[in-house]
């Protein structure tokens, strides 16, 4: 199961993806690991990290994966893995920041490899996934050639994410709008 949930900055999408993996979980009894992408690069971004470490329940597993998320979902899809203990529910935030840390990292590298890469993991997956992500394409196009790449990968990663997803949810003003059912 693939839950995508998009909106803006501030739009309700993180809270809205906690409601989902926590309700989920009391559903199912399965276990909750949070996939943290974001690094701490200033003071305001470890401002907003602690804010999301408040908001989380203590109890959900913690795993920071920067970079190599596509790895680290695989290891949910190999058969004896997942025999040997029931796969968690992922809760995947952001993806945007883990674009933006390819880009950051590895600007030249093939991003259309990167997200086939990363949609055949999300597919062959037997975690239940809930995954959030900006929906950055609504607001003002960019001036700079980076910024510009930056909007274009996203808006190719979202749609490449959001045709796999059985369920995607648009969050703005902190109400969710369902944009695919299955």
């Amino acid at each position: 199961m693939l839950h995508f949930i998009i909106g803006g900055a501030r739009s309700g999408k993180s809270n809205y993806a906690l409601e989902q993996a926590l309700a989920l979980s009391q559903q199912s009894g399965k276990n909750v690991t949070y996939v943290a992408t974001a690094t701490a690069t200033d003071a305001e971004m470890a401002k907003r990290i602690a804010r999301h470490q408040q908001e989380r329940p203590a109890h959900w597993s913690l795993a920071e994966v920067p970079l190599n998320l596509t790895e680290y979902i695989e290891q949910y899809s190999d058969e004896k893995r997942v025999a040997d203990s029931e796969p968690p529910i992922l809760v995947i935030d952001c993806l945007t920041l883990w674009l933006n840390n390819h880009l950051y990292h590895q600007p030249e590298q093939d991003f259309s490899m990167l997200f086939q890469g990363f949609t055949q993991a999300i597919r062959a997956s037997k975690a239940s996934i809930i995954m959030v992500a900006n929906e950055v394409g609504l607001g003002i196009i960019p001036m700079g050639e980076v910024t510009r790449q930056f909007v274009d990968q996203a808006g190719w990663l979202n749609q490449a994410v959001a045709s796999n997803a059985d369920h995607v949810t648009f969050v703005a003003a902190g109400l969710p709008m369902a944009l695919k059912r299955p």
